[in-house]
């Protein structure tokens, strides 16, 4: 008894409809005769009228049919039978992940005549499926005004999607990109052709996915995007995430050649100051060119086609904030006081030779600065008692180039093979910290090299009139480091003992008294790959008036990283009191940093690298 409980069970579960995971669609429909009878052994042809691609099958006893594992487009419904009229339903739209119903009520008649339908009157509403959710189309994605061509900002026009107001993408340490129907920001799945597009690291998107400041490191080009569903309370083949799914698919080739290019351009000809960008000194530079092109058609008609994309975007900006710098005169005036007093030490050369590398910017806001230059442990060397002392311009730049390839290889009615690979490179560097950690001044600015790389592979196979097997593998690599601006800067070549972190280089960060952070944030250097792997059938059977689905879908995440926090060190200048009382001079963190005084520091070595498996 328990037994046929299973199987019953079993049945039950499998006897659903077809739609599963996939990146494409299926047309399906149920055909009668006048009187509502069904009609079994109709003969159903669909034609892509893009590729000229052909997939034909009958009905069942119960007079329905379903063809599955459609390239998305635009396809016509044929549907004889002997001693009936035959029925032509022309542009039928196939979108990803949704199944379109297009039923029949066949005339008596003869083969030859024919009675057309247009697909554009049949019913939007879904009869099929209980799925939540919206379908992009190319038109839209290509017509919207996007700021930095960011496809991710077009998930908010969906239902159920919510995230915060700027739509900024995610950054280290929030919770994701956006939420969908309340789940958490990484509970989402983004597929792209059907194949794992997620950095399995954050589990956020891998193309796209923000690399500093919140700015996507690659990017997938908008004009290569063919749909996007946003799908929630989704069919459980799809499985993996409680969010929703992203489900992207690319542009294929037809058998018409089509190109376009484009170039979009901003800059701060006609932008306003920043608030903070005063105006005596230059204004900060923001130009934003990107461009790319796109080409596809056919190598062989109706048989072979190809798709090419590529992206490029030059992005330099100047990155302005308010920060507290030495000012020259009071350094100029503690040298004095050092070379007059022996007893607080004496001028220290490693200092002399930083000082020689200009790490500070000189003093542009007037006003600010505060106290004599007479008293070496006044406020005038410990900080800016009244506010900021100089506006500080931190050039910057976001570099990037994406380029996306797709062949599509249609052996004959029943046998498709579609390849796709992506690649997106990219060079950031903007200040990353802005606070405590460094990083805020021009030269000590945060660089972040990113490179993702995904291949999609999909082998669709039909088998008689009623099965049919899609076998998908993909691949995807995520690698992206975030290193110090600095980095080819030895210490050691200016005197620092930097030997327990031998061949990391860039300066240590130094903190003194309340004047800006020389060095770049304490979290770098550090760096991670992540590899997916994964292997994906799909056979459905049609039995009757049942759809039955049966498959497996292999999942294998490696990830590789290394995560040097403090291995370049931190010093600090406080500030003691000099000599022995009662005869002691007290002195402030410039006249410790001049003499090479260190009031406490620390370094951190060892191996970090970790392997995930």
């Amino acid at each position: 008894m328990r037994l046929r409980m299973i199987l019953v069970a079993l049945v039950v579960l499998l006897a659903t409809a077809v739609v599963a995971q996939t990146f494409r669609g299926t047309i399906l429909g149920t055909v009668t005769d006048a009187s509502g009878a069904v009609i079994s052994g109709a003969s159903v042809k669909i034609h892509n009228v893009n590729t000229g691609q052909d997939r034909a099958t009958q009905t069942s006893a119960d007079g329905s049919y379903t063809v599955s594992e459609l390239q998305i487009g635009t396809y016509t419904v044929t549907i004889s039978q002997s001693g009936f009229q035959t029925s032509v339903t022309s542009s039928v739209t196939v979108d990803v992940g949704v199944e379109r119903r297009v039923d029949a009520a066949l005339k008596p008649g003869q083969v030859t005549e024919q009675v057309q339908v247009s697909g554009e009157s049949l019913p939007q509403v879904e009869t099929t499926t209980n799925d939540l959710g919206g379908v992009l189309t190319a038109q839209i994605v290509q017509n919207l005004p996007v700021n930095g061509g960011d496809y991710t900002k077009l998930i908010y026009l969906n239902p159920g999607v919510a995230g915060s107001p700027d739509q900024i993408s995610d950054s280290p340490g929030s919770y994701g990109e956006f939420s969908i129907n309340g789940a958490r920001g990484r509970s989402n799945n983004y597929l792209l052709d059907g194949t794992d597009m997620n950095d399995g690291y954050r589990n956020d998107p891998a193309i796209n996915e923000a690399g500093v400041f919140g700015t996507p490191a690659t990017i997938l080009p908008l004009d290569a995007v063919a749909e996007v569903n946003v799908i929630s309370n989704f069919q459980p083949e799809y499985g993996r995430n409680a969010g929703g799914v992203v489900n992207i698919v690319t542009k294929s080739g037809t058998n018409s050649l089509h190109g376009s290019a484009f170039e979009n351009f901003r800059n701060d000809a006609l932008d306003a100051r920043n608030y903070f960008n005063s105006a005596g000194q230059p204004k900060a530079l923001f130009h934003n060119n990107m461009y790319g092109g796109a080409l596809g058609g056919p190598i062989i008609k109706n048989k072979t086609f190809f798709y090419a994309n590529y992206l490029g975007q030059q992005e330099p900006v100047g990155v302005v904030t308010l920060s507290c710098v030495p000012d020259p005169a009071q350094i100029a005036a503690d040298k004095a006081f050092i070379t007059a007093n022996p007893i607080v030490g004496t001028l220290n050369p490693t200092t002399a030779a930083l000082l020689a590398r200009n790490p500070w910017p000189a003093p542009n806001i007037p006003g600010t600065y505060g106290g004599s230059l007479v008293s070496p442990n006044g406020p005038e060397d410990s900080g800016c008692p009244n506010g900021p002392n100089s506006s500080v311009i931190s050039p910057s730049f976001n570099k990037l180039s994406s380029f996306i390839g797709k062949i599509d290889q249609n052996f004959n009615a029943n046998n498709v093979l579609t390849g796709r690979y992506f690649f997106g490179d990219s060079t950031q560097s903007f200040p990353l910290a802005l606070t405590a950690s460094g990083g805020q001044l021009p030269g000590f600015n945060t660089y972040t090299p990113t490179r993702v790389q995904l291949v999609s592979i999909s082998y669709v196979h039909t088998i008689g009139a009623n099965k049919v097997n899609e076998l998908r593998v993909g691949w995807n690599r995520f690698a992206e480091g975030f290193f110090p601006q600095d980095q080819g800067f030895q210490p050691s070549s200016i005197g620092f003992n930097n030997s327990p972190s031998a061949g990391v280089g860039g300066l240590p960060i130094i903190e003194m008294g309340g004047f800006a952070q020389l060095g770049a944030t304490s979290s770098v250097p550090r760096h991670r790959v992540d590899s997916n792997d994964q292997v994906i059938d799909n056979f459905g059977w049609k039995v009757g008036g049942h759809d039955f689905k049966f498959g497996f879908d292999y999942h294998r995440t490696t990830i590789q990283q290394y995560f040097d926090k403090y291995f370049r060190g931190e010093i600090k200048f406080e500030g003691h009191d000099a000599g022995t009382p009662p005869v002691s001079v007290p002195t402030s963190p410039l006249i410790d940093f001049l003499t090479g005084y260190v009031d406490s520091g620390f370094q951190y070595f060892g191996d970090t690298i970790l392997h995930t498996f």
